[in-house]
């Protein structure tokens, strides 16, 4: 199972992947906005059996995602359950996206992130996908909105996971609706 679009690939992730997926979580920029430190290989190795796990179980996930001209990894996007007691939108479905720090300012990203909405309106027949991002990471919002997100300012809501005074603490969401013609072919 995988996403081709015109630049890359989206696809299942495999026990190649743990080296290069750790090297992206080891650049400070990448991480930086996530509010944790860089990723080491084992945890990487763990991320991955998770992203699996969640394909396993929902039928959809974090692809990996990786350029057709050369085949490197350069990060990943995708769809997830969020079921966290803790998190203000629960339950719902997340769209997120990580990559290496020598791929930014590409397009690649917002490329993955209008392949994963289509695949999770089309194919998993999902309704609604949300996203959020500490505020004062402008690249995701503007991510957000080249990939037709909205803001949902009234969702707006602390990170749980942060002490409120943390920069990083205060998190906008966006969010998307399947278009008709997906929530159509739904229903037949």
């Amino acid at each position: 199972m995988y996403i081709e679009t015109e630049r890359l690939i989206l696809r299942r992730w495999s026990k190649n992947d743990v080296k290069p997926f750790a090297e992206i979580n080891s650049h400070p920029d990448v991480m930086v906005l996530l509010g944790r430190g860089t990723m080491s290989v084992q945890e990487a190795r763990e991320n991955i059996r998770k992203f699996e796990n969640h394909f396993d179980e929902y039928g959809f996930g974090f692809w990996a995602v990786e350029k057709k001209n050369d085949g490197s990894l350069i990060g990943l996007c995708g769809l997830r359950k969020v079921l966290w007691a803790d998190h203000p939108l629960t339950p719902c479905i997340e769209i997120a996206w990580r990559q290496a720090r020598e791929s930014w300012g590409h397009g690649y990203m917002t490329e993955a992130a209008i392949a994963s909405l289509g695949d999770g309106f089309q194919r998993a027949k999902i309704n609604k996908i949300f996203s959020w991002t500490a505020r004062v990471n402008m690249r995701s919002q503007q991510l957000m909105r080249r990939a037709g997100m909205h803001r949902a300012a009234e969702l707006d809501f602390e990170h749980p996971q942060l002490p409120p005074e943390h920069p990083l603490s205060k998190h906008l969401v966006y969010v998307i609706s399947a278009p008709p013609f997906a929530v159509d072919s739904a229903k037949k």
